[in-house]
């Protein structure tokens, strides 16, 4: 199967071939430790220039495959290949709240070895798109949520990777900062060729903006496809799970959770390959 994946290198921007991430859980009293899968046996190919939106509720583990996505975790097992350059925005990925924001840019530019002027240039760009004027020059962990958004998603499109992985960046802040973000990102998508991973509980964005989605839930790919189709199965869902009782969602999230654990060691590759 590995063989099959670096032969269609050319043509998939990312590939996840049966990934699981597992976090050791700690005993109790009555009860042994455990593993839990955050993700378990996640298989998936994304096209270079695809424009694909990550769905699923809070605990479905979309942020556990965006971070390995973006190679911030490692999987505990299967493989993963990520096709060039990919940069994650997060409202705080990648910023250290010590730094101002002009020395986070020349932090993450020394990271990825660029010349000065480089960096110079970057600086310039952030300046322009940001629009956060005279806070550059004072610590990142003096910003509002809304400031680190546009910070962190302004170096990232200064830094031009084959890769975004978009994590509710758009999420906090104001509406005219949100727009403005959309309107690069749908030139990238348009005129760049550009692959993108976009991860937002906005079903009205995700369906305008992506050409197909991935619906995680309890820790697996429970749909994959066209955009329009997957939302509609999971806003049908959403509404479902809107109208459990309290105790039904427990019941429910109870069986999830129950299903995602296991008391075997993992098996399997552990390499995170980048080309």
């Amino acid at each position: 199967m590995l063989e099959e994946i670096l032969y269609d290198n050319n043509e998939y921007a990312i590939v996840f071939d049966h990934v699981s991430k597992i976090y050791r859980l700690k005993g109790s009293k009555t009860e042994p430790p455990r593993d839990f899968y955050a993700l378990k046996d996640i298989s998936f190919k994304i096209k270079k220039g695809e424009v694909v939106g990550l769905l699923g509720i809070n605990g479905s583990g979309k942020s556990t495959l965006s971070m390995i996505l973006a190679g911030i975790l490692s999987p505990t097992s299967g493989d993963v290949i990520v096709n060039g350059h990919q940069e994650m925005v997060a409202i705080q990925a990648g910023l250290n709240g010590q730094l101002t924001g002009y020395e986070n840019i020349d932090y993450k530019g020394a990271l990825l070895g660029l010349s000065k002027n480089k960096i110079k240039e970057i600086k310039t760009m952030v300046e322009d798109f940001s629009e956060i004027g005279d806070f550059l020059d004072q610590p990142v962990k003096k910003y509002s949520s809304g400031m680190k958004s546009r910070l962190g998603f302004s170096i990232s499109l200064a830094l031009d990777p084959d890769i975004y992985i978009i994590d509710e960046a758009l999420s906090v802040g104001d509406k005219a900062f949100a727009d403005k973000c959309l309107d690069k990102m749908n030139e990238l998508r348009n005129n760049s060729g550009k692959t993108i991973v976009f991860i937002s509980h906005s079903l009205q964005q995700s369906r305008a903006f992506c050409d197909t989605a991935i619906w995680l839930d309890g820790g697996k790919v429970r749909r994959l496809g066209p955009m329009e189709q997957i939302c509609h199965n999971y806003s049908y869902y959403i509404h479902y799970y809107a109208d459990l009782t309290p105790e039904q969602k427990k019941k429910e999230n109870k069986m999830k959770f129950d299903n995602r654990i296991e008391n075997v060691k993992p098996t399997g590759l552990k390499k995170l390959l980048k080309r």
